[in-house]
């Protein structure tokens, strides 16, 4: 049985024994005790003053002499004010150690047929462009929580809306169809989703010079400058060219359609190789070709039943003034949808397809008022999860030079900073002589696998919540907390595993009783202990950075630990045989965690 649930159910039984109350189990609150007392887990006293009505030392005094006698986990107490200092009985932590080794997802909860299912939004690519390092933290972010929340005992969809269709795809398609040529990417030797991105942000090269022609234009005539601006932004003929296009798409035109399906076909590609080199996948993808068309349905139908309201001009909209929101466009006078349309429609194709629980879109702050709209609306269609729908926010990557524009082609692409990564992975390894041994084959997989972790781990360690730096010579450091330190000690404790074998030494299912444990053997322990709660607290507060900084902490813990004890030249060999099924399950445990973060771990380095 878990250490702390063993001392808890004992100090209800103390309590009722000594004071005669019943309590609950929130009112034992077990810390791990502070480095500068002895102990190894403090109870703390306060909560139980009202049941015992006598001094906070008294109650700590009466509780640790009836755990003492009655509780095998402990093995002796003392008592500092209020607080109870428990040291934990060495058998109790070798049977801890045993539980460990016993089992494969230590600290996971398998998922049963009454689970909930919780579906998981995130990528969200438009087809105009190919993925950059903003979509790479959203995708990254997304399939980690996924894994999280797997792990907490929740089935779990991964799913991904494709922005296929709207104004920006047309701009792409529009500037292929003037100065393209015909190009394909065959002919050209692009990846699709690039050859598209290039013909994006061409448009907007020749609409900004279409603009600035027109606002001098308007200007002679008298115009301020910002009505010019606005004006030519509105009148430029490339503009309205594209804003035709989308009329004839959403109309169904052969012609544009046929060129549309084309070449998002050549976008799709292109975006495949780019997730398998990230290393995340999807259960279903929509596309919001399909899914805006089911969401003007149901915003319509939400009109007939009084839900929304249509003006004049013939659009429709939802008054949220009572929500303490205002009036959200919903279907504009030209029959055109808006995001929020095609976010309604997505949301009863998925109901209809899956028996979804709890619904978690992995989207960036930046559309934090969307998703509090979104809610409102898809609880006011009867959406049983619209009103409980959480919005996974997250902070923008941010570069040294600012903010990215993909506009003007300044993003930093996805495909570029995988392949940068793996190239910086390989160079360190060979300057640090890490490599000398290993085949061509070995030594493109390693820095595959340490590249990918160091992009991986450095973007997931920030708390999401917050905007950050990505800085690639620091992500790809051996040492400090970064994913190529905690690879290497995996990988070393591998080593020693191996060298084990070699040696002929049998590492035991089942440690006895009586094997001994010194201090920082009982320290490594109780953090192997604490993966558990580490992967509760991830999944309750969708903190994948709560997985990073727990897989920093043990193996900082464990490289303290061999540096100060060896493990193969112990003095003896029950000492022996503990460090070494100790080092087996840090290296399982190191390796469960980097998995819940999508990173991989190599045998050898």
């Amino acid at each position: 049985m878990n250490i702390e649930k063993q001392i808890t159910d004992y100090a209800i039984k103390a309590v009722k024994e000594l004071y005669g109350a019943d309590v609950p189990e929130k009112m034992i609150q077990l810390q791990k005790t502070r480095p500068d007392f002895k102990g190894n887990l403090t109870l703390v006293a306060f909560p139980l003053l009202r049941t015992s009505h006598k001094k906070p030392e008294d109650t700590a005094a009466e509780i640790g002499a009836y755990l003492k006698s009655n509780c095998p986990a402990v093995a002796d107490y003392n008592v500092v004010k209020g607080f109870l200092n428990l040291v934990v009985a060495p058998s109790a932590w070798i049977n801890l150690l045993n539980d460990i080794n016993a089992d494969e997802k230590w600290g996971e909860k398998e998922s049963t047929a009454d689970s909930p299912l919780v579906m998981i939004e995130y990528s969200s690519p438009n087809t105009n462009k190919p993925l950059h390092l903003g979509h790479v933290r959203n995708n990254l972010l997304g399939w980690s929580l996924a894994q999280i929340m797997q792990a907490n005992g929740n089935k779990v969809i991964k799913t991904n809306i494709v922005n296929d269709r709207g104004i920006h795809i047309m701009k792409s398609m529009l500037a292929w169809t003037k100065w393209g040529n015909g190009c394909t990417p065959e002919s050209t030797g692009k990846k699709g989703d690039h050859l598209i991105g290039d013909f994006y942000v061409l448009f907007d090269k020749h609409y900004k010079e279409e603009c600035a022609e027109l606002e001098k234009k308007y200007i002679a005539e008298g115009m301020s400058e910002d009505d010019a601006k606005a004006k030519a932004e509105q009148e430029a003929p490339l503009i309205k060219e594209a804003h035709r296009m989308l009329v004839k798409w959403e109309a169904g035109d052969k012609e544009i359609r046929d060129l549309w399906a084309k070449m998002n076909s050549w976008v799709y590609a292109g975006f495949d190789e780019t997730y398998k080199a990230l290393g995340v996948s999807f259960d279903k993808i929509y596309y919001e070709s399909n899914t805006y068309l089911e969401g003007k349905k149901k915003v319509l139908e939400g009109l007939k039943k009084g839900l929304f309201y249509q003006k004049e001009d013939g659009s429709v909209w939802a008054d949220l003034t009572k929500e303490g929101l205002d009036q959200k466009l919903l279907i504009r006078s030209d029959g055109t949808t808006v995001y929020m349309t095609q976010d309604i429609g997505t949301a009863e194709m998925r109901f209809n397809d899956y028996p979804i629980d709890k619904m978690i879109y992995v989207v960036g702050n930046e559309q934090n008022y969307h998703f509090q709209v979104l809610s409102i609306i898809l609880d006011r269609l009867g959406f049983k999860w619209g009103k409980d729908l959480v919005h996974f926010s997250y902070g923008m990557v941010n570069l040294p030079t600012g903010k990215m524009k993909s506009r003007e082609g300044t993003v930093v692409d996805a495909d570029d900073l995988i392949a940068q990564m793996i190239a910086d992975a390989k160079s360190t390894a060979s300057e640090h002589g890490q490599s000398q041994d290993f085949s061509d084959e070995e030594k493109n997989e390693i820095a595959r696998i340490v590249g990918m972790g160091a992009l991986k781990y450095f973007i997931l360690k920030v708390d999401a919540r917050k905007n950050m730096m990505f800085n690639p010579a620091e992500s790809i450091d051996f040492n400090g907390n970064t994913g190529p330190f905690i690879q290497y000690t995996y990988a070393r404790i591998r080593s020693i595993l191996r060298k084990a074998a070699e040696q002929g030494i049998t590492i035991p299912e089942k440690l006895n009783d009586d094997a001994p444990l010194n201090d920082k053997e009982i320290e490594l322990i109780q953090q192997l202990n604490n993966f558990g709660a580490a992967v509760t607290d991830a999944g309750q507060n969708y903190n994948p950075a709560g997985i990073a900084n727990y897989c920093y902490e043990l193996t900082k813990a464990f490289n303290q630990f061999y540096h100060d004890y060896s493990i193969l030249n112990a003095e003896s060999d029950d000492e022996k045989t503990v460090r070494l099924v100790l080092a087996q399950n840090v290296a399982k445990v190191i390796k469960e965690g980097m998995t819940l973060l999508g990173i991989e771990v190599p045998e050898r380095m």
